[in-house]
């Protein structure tokens, strides 16, 4: 391939790896991996994503992907799968009938719904191996799903190309809420809810009602969507089989419907009041997660980071000003406020942690209005971010609140905190206790 043949996949893996290596660069090592070495496309694609530290899940051009890495709203993907099921349908658009098909494709890695919008020669069967190219993805009820429109080539391979599908007890999977990872289809597993809210969606067009709230196990807590109505109450145990989870910055999330078989049960399991405790979890457990609800961190506080302190927030969308100007809305009046971003270590990892007005007003021990007051007479606002800096930085903490992630890496919305008083020789006594267990 020439190089100009393979610029849309130069730019695919530039846009992979986050525009951190020259197209120059990856045009090189790509003509390498095909034209020197021989290597297929999609294998070479994947590996120069991997030696940059990138994510091959996030290819979109030309490479084939297994089920289980796809993501909503991918404008062209390219499938190796098994029809698990497929079922015609009539739908009407713009006033017009239309035959459309649907069902399930599967391979090795997931199942996941598709939809076929042109079926003129379209021939699919149950059982039959399909290489699928330039099908896109949406997202339904929290769930990725496939839509084959008339840009999309389906082909028939070998059925060895697949592993056979099978369903029942081999595809469930179970889990506790700490195992909860995107992606995860199949799942069985056992909670009590600790919240519950219902609220109105539209879905196609219609209004349908959903169920919401926070469950948990001994492992911890996350969210849940239930797209039918179960009559489910707060505090109630449900073993829940076939349900799926999507993430929300990084926050697990259970979703289940009319698919997922679920029961309430009446078993041994801990009571509302100890589930409702906020479990402590070591960062690299957060980070390896990706996020989690409600939970503690205790560590050192070792940064105090620009942009804390007193602060000026745009009055239209709250964003943090720049020289009195907004990103978006431009130079405004701003509302003054108080805030503390946070770098804490536990040992195992580190964790930017945000603190509101509320709590930085307690760390201080002053009220905004003198903190204002302090910022005009040293002519700088530095000075009450200089002050937050030695109150805090070596101290010990605990924080709680929930743990997202975005480019950036985990972040804590703290909803509690406590400098904490260690006392030195107890510590070193019930470590040298539990040193003499282990022998």
């Amino acid at each position: 391939m020439d190089r100009e043949q393979i610029a849309p996949h130069v730019e695919d893996i530039k846009r992979a790896l986050d525009d951190k290596v020259s197209e120059d660069q990856i045009a090189g090592e790509l003509e390498n991996y095909l034209n020197v070495y021989r290597v297929p496309l999609d294998s070479a694609k994947r590996s120069i994503v991997r030696k940059y530290g990138g994510n091959p899940a996030g290819l979109q051009v030309g490479v084939q992907k297994k089920l289980a890495e796809l993501a909503p709203n991918e404008p062209s993907v390219s499938l190796l799968a098994r029809v698990v099921s497929v079922n015609p349908k009539e739908i009407q658009v713009n006033g017009n009938a239309k035959n459309i098909l649907y069902g399930i494709l599967g391979d090795d890695t997931a199942t996941v719904p598709f939809t076929a919008w042109e079926v003129e020669n379209l021939e699919m069967e149950k059982g039959d191996t399909v290489r699928v190219e330039n099908a896109y993805t949406k997202e339904y009820r929290g769930q990725v799903q496939i839509n084959f429109g008339n840009r999309t080539t389906i082909s028939p391979e070998s059925p060895e190309a697949v592993p056979p599908f099978t369903p029942g007890p081999a595809t469930v999977r179970p889990a506790k809420v700490a195992d909860l990872r995107e992606g995860f289809g199949g799942v069985s597993m056992t909670v009590r809810i600790l919240s519950l809210e219902e609220r109105e969606v539209m879905v196609e067009g219609n209004k349908k009602m959903v169920y919401s709230g926070v469950m948990a196990d001994e492992t911890g807590k996350a969210q849940f969507t239930a797209w039918k109505d179960y009559g489910l109450k707060e505090g109630d145990v449900l073993k829940i089989e076939g349900g799926y989870i999507r993430t929300w910055r990084g926050i697990p999330q259970l979703n289940f419907d009319e698919r997922a078989e679920v029961n309430i049960v009446d078993e041994d399991f801990p009571s509302m009041d100890d589930l409702k405790t906020s479990p402590r979890i070591w960062i690299e457990d957060l980070i390896e997660r990706g996020g989690a609800v409600d939970t503690t961190v205790r560590g050192i506080l070792v940064d105090v980071k620009e942009g804390s302190g007193l602060i000026y927030r745009c009055p239209e969308c709250r964003r943090v000003l720049r020289k009195n100007a907004c990103r978006i809305h431009g130079e405004v009046e701003g509302e003054a406020d108080l805030r503390i971003k946070a770098v804490i270590d536990d040992g195992s990892g580190a964790i930017t942690a945000i603190f509101g007005r509320e709590l930085t007003e307690k760390f201080l021990n002053k009220s905004m209005d003198v903190c204002i007051d302090m910022a005009k007479e040293a002519m700088t606002h530095e000075v009450v971010r200089d002050d937050l800096a030695d109150m805090l930085i070596a101290q010990p903490i605990e924080v709680q609140g929930n743990v997202t992630r975005d480019d950036f890496g985990i972040m804590m919305i703290v909803n509690s905190a406590e400098v904490l008083k260690i006392e030195v020789e107890k510590e070193a006594r019930e470590m040298l206790d539990d040193l003499e267990g282990l022998t």
